[in-house]
């Protein structure tokens, strides 16, 4: 099961921003469902979370915003995930890092995922060109470098790769909204809905000794994404302008899994008290 049963959040998609800032060309269609711009990343976020299969530790999953950029007023961010399994597990030895640039309304700009195999490491890259509607399409071993694949395809509208779609949730959540977000994924052109609330509901978990306010999604894929998602997905996000997954509950390839979090670097920050 090399390809991954771990996920970000989906949302990483779920889980889990080099950059080139985009402008919302006019023939880019399709994605309708504004970000919301209450909400704010800060370079420097980071938030780990452990992954558990049952009552099983499985590993770690961290995601960090390593980048700010502004160009004509625009701004966009970078970020990072970073999955590994602990050791010692019999049936799983998984290490991969993402990376992904978002435009200004948190859509895929660029994708990278390194995925390390027991003797080598591979690659895959996304490069979007929507003025020009076409994604550029490489795939290869890291060390020594080899190009498997170098090709383009066309992009009829714009597209969440394995991590950005975890940031466009963070800065949607707590709305009342449903809509079908566009995903480009094993090279696939393909769809996850997602169902937003804002009902707020209090969230427990082991790193804090209050009841987190939380605001509530979930959602559905009919595919199997990078990290091993696939089917139903729901997850709880701090009701405030930071709006950091705390728990996450999603169908993976080897079945029902839980991702809490359970550290953060925030400046100033802290989880909201639900009263």
């Amino acid at each position: 099961m090399k390809k991954g049963y771990f996920v970000v959040l989906l949302f990483l998609p779920f889980f889990f921003l080099a950059v080139k800032q985009l402008d919302n060309s006019k023939n880019i269609t399709g994605n309708s469902f504004p970000f919301n711009s209450s909400k704010t990343l800060q370079v420097g976020d980071e938030f780990r979370y452990v992954v558990s299969y049952s009552f099983i530790s499985l590993g770690e999953i961290k995601i960090k915003v390593t980048g700010r950029n502004l160009k004509d007023g625009i701004t966009s961010y970078n970020a990072i995930g970073y999955i590994d399994s602990y050791s010692g597990l019999p049936f799983v030895d998984l290490h991969q890092v993402y990376e992904t640039v978002m435009t200004n309304d948190y859509y895929s700009d660029f994708f990278r995922g390194v995925i390390q195999h027991k003797e080598y490491k591979t690659f895959t890259e996304y490069n979007f060109d929507y003025p020009a509607s076409s994604v550029s399409i490489k795939k290869g071993k890291v060390k020594p470098y080899q190009l498997w694949t170098d090709s383009t395809t066309q992009v009829e509208k714009k597209y969440q790769d394995g991590l950005s779609i975890l940031f466009y949730a963070m800065m949607n959540s707590g709305q009342d909204k449903t809509i079908n977000l566009p995903c480009f994924v094993n090279e696939e052109k393909v769809n996850t809905k997602v169902n937003f609330y804002s009902k707020r509901e209090p969230v427990e978990i082991d790193a804090v000794d209050y009841e987190i306010d939380c605001v509530r999604l979930d959602g559905h894929t009919d595919f199997v994404s990078v990290f091993g998602l696939t089917g139903n997905f729901e997850g709880w996000f701090t009701n405030d302008e930071v709006s950091v997954p705390v728990i996450a509950k999603m169908k993976v390839i080897i079945g029902n899994v839980t991702l809490e979090l359970v550290e953060w670097k925030r400046e100033g920050w802290k989880p909201p008290k639900y009263n």
